[in-house]
């Protein structure tokens, strides 16, 4: 059988293309990150702009998985479409995912094993050029020994479908969940950070319905995870919030980043 590789879309561009920089760049942003006193989470809400703007949110989330790195062996990972328009969830056909410090093996009988839930279909189409899956794949390199992944962009999708997507994969220590979103996009500073502490309450109270079409482009897989977090009687936490015009950019126009936990 010959192997399909999803070779990547925004290297050079989000992240650094050349292996050696963007490990050093991930060894920086991880060293950098405040120490937070939590368990390693079950599951993860982090962002996905250029590495420049949201990395030192997500490698707050991410320095949490240093200890559990030969546990977790199973990543299941969903992010929004930002280049494809369609219904419900597309699954991917590669056998790997590429990125510049190496290939990750997609666990497609974990795939075929969800492929006739409602909302699930193959579409390739929405994983070739969408960025909102890949900037995490670096990060999970970076902290975990080895593992398989099985990747997930959203599109108009409802909660209860992507909940019952989640609840089919959501396994034991061994996998971890990923949701990769954004918060609020554009506004100046001051309206984003009312808007996305906002957000974050709704997070923490693992409520999907507070959470609006302005708040989070990573809403869908957001409510999902927090529809079944609620169902399982989990809690959620805010690890960091910050926006653009806290890391790298302007005030005038910002980008909201949120790192959550679930367990």
């Amino acid at each position: 059988m010959t192997e399909q590789i999803r070779q990547p879309a925004v290297a050079g561009m989000f992240y650094p293309a050349n292996p050696d920089e963007l490990g050093a760049m991930l060894d920086e942003l991880l060293s950098q990150a405040k120490p937070v006193d939590a368990n390693t989470p079950k599951a993860m809400i982090v962002p996905h702009a250029g590495y420049i703007y949201s990395g030192p949110v997500a490698a707050s989330a991410y320095q949490l998985l240093s200890e559990s790195a030969e546990i977790i062996k199973r990543v299941i990972l969903l992010g929004p479409s930002h280049r494809v328009p369609f219904h419900g969830m597309a699954t991917s056909s590669a056998s790997h995912f590429a990125t510049p410090l190496g290939l990750i093996p997609l666990d497609q009988e974990i795939i075929k094993s969800i492929s006739n839930l409602p909302g699930v279909k193959l579409l390739d189409e929405a994983h070739a050029m969408e960025h909102s899956l890949e900037v995490h794949l670096p990060f999970l390199q970076k902290t975990l020994s080895s593992f398989s992944l099985v990747p997930i962009v959203v599109g108009e999708a409802n909660t209860r479908e992507i909940a019952e997507v989640l609840k089919a994969v959501w396994g034991g220590d061994e996998t971890l969940i990923v949701i990769s979103s954004d918060l609020s996009h554009y506004h100046d500073y001051q309206t984003a950070k009312q808007m996305d502490r906002a957000t974050s309450d709704a997070i923490e109270k693992l409520s999907p319905d507070d959470i609006g079409y302005e708040d989070a482009c990573g809403r869908n897989p957001v409510k999902g995870l927090l529809y079944l977090a609620r169902e399982f009687g989990l809690h959620a936490r805010t690890i960091d919030l910050r926006n653009s015009g806290d890391t790298a950019g302007p005030r005038d126009q910002v980008v909201g980043y949120g790192a959550y936990t679930i367990s």
